[in-house]
């Protein structure tokens, strides 16, 4: 449990990093200077959407042959790692204009947990929510540390605006996620935990 946690913050943290839900978090942020709502609004939609990305993953576990999985989630680890080498664009994300109704702070909550809930959809982390619970089946550990590495990556970004963005060489913190994936993938394959 403890692993599967602390993979789990590590990998999304890093990962999260650049994403477009930290654009996002960046845009909200510039545009209704409320954090406490955004930060809300990013827990809650992370939350609904990992926990039901890490079930998900925990389905996977008992409904596909131990041995296909493990080629899949290796595989499927090592797919991140490039996909993560690609960067995101805040145009990527569909959903409401932030300049409409957000007028008080439930609004701004309302808006960022749409908007959260729906840029994460097909999203990186939430792959790498899925294939995590696969991996350790354990579907509160993961959902709580892809969580919390969320938070972590795109807090700073709420609070202190693009200076956090723009102190961090976003695309060496991509590569280090991508080799921390590959490393996950290439441990998966050779059945390294199993």
């Amino acid at each position: 449990m403890t692993e599967a946690f602390l993979v789990s913050t590590g990998v999304v943290a890093l990962g999260e990093i650049g994403d477009k839900t930290q654009l996002l978090a960046l845009v909200l942020a510039a545009r209704y200077r409320r954090p406490l709502p955004i930060v809300a609004g990013i827990l809650v939609a992370t939350l609904a959407n990992h926990a039901l990305a890490a079930a998900l993953g925990t389905w996977v576990t008992r409904a596909v042959d131990p041995q296909w999985l493990r080629w899949v989630l290796g595989g499927s680890f090592i797919v991140v790692a490039l996909w993560l080498l690609v960067p995101d664009r805040i145009d990527a994300v569909d959903g409401p204009s932030p300049r409409r109704g957000a007028r008080g702070a439930f609004g701004i909550f309302g808006l960022t947990t749409f908007a959260f809930f729906l840029a994460e959809m097909g999203d990186k982390t939430q792959v790498a929510t899925i294939m995590l619970a696969a991996r350790f089946d354990a579907l509160v550990a993961v959902t709580a540390g892809t969580t919390l590495g969320m938070l972590i990556a795109n807090v700073p970004a709420v609070l202190l605006g693009e200076r956090a963005v723009k102190v961090l060489p976003v695309q060496w913190v991509h590569r280090l996620a991508a080799v921390a994936f590959a490393a996950i993938g290439a441990a998966v394959l050779a059945g390294v935990g199993s």
